[in-house]
């Protein structure tokens, strides 16, 4: 791993993280979210400091080139995040539907309440 990799990798990972913690304190971020981008950055700050982990795990999965593994090792952490994502919005759109149809039927028992009311 060449030089001009490592200290983009460090570069972008101190981003992230001063990103991350600019949002926690302005409260605009959820803590659960949070703690995987700071992993993820930490991640990239230690194999960016000690390139030795990156040629160690290349080596070990037989990938040709340690930024090869750092990209891989990227794309497949972004996977698992999109796919909790998805799960957390599939979950949020059960409840919506689910709100919604209980604000629909209490607004139509309270249209009829009234009208019987009216009726009287």
């Amino acid at each position: 791993m060449n030089s001009v990799l490592r200290g983009a990798m460090v570069i972008c990972a101190l981003l992230m993280l001063i990103f991350v913690t600019h949002k926690l304190r302005k409260s605009q971020f959820d803590t659960t979210d949070s703690l995987f981008w700071l992993f993820v950055s930490g991640c990239l700050l230690i194999i960016a400091i000690f390139p030795g982990i990156a040629y160690f795990f290349s080596n070990l999965l037989g990938i040709q080139s340690p930024s090869n593994f750092v990209f891989l090792a990227v794309i497949g952490l972004l996977m698992i995040r999109e796919f909790t994502i998805q799960t957390q919005l599939a979950q949020l759109r059960r409840k919506t539907a689910a709100l919604t149809q209980d604000v629909a039927l209490h607004r139509a028992s309270a249209i009829s309440s009234s009208t019987s009311k009216g009726d009287k």
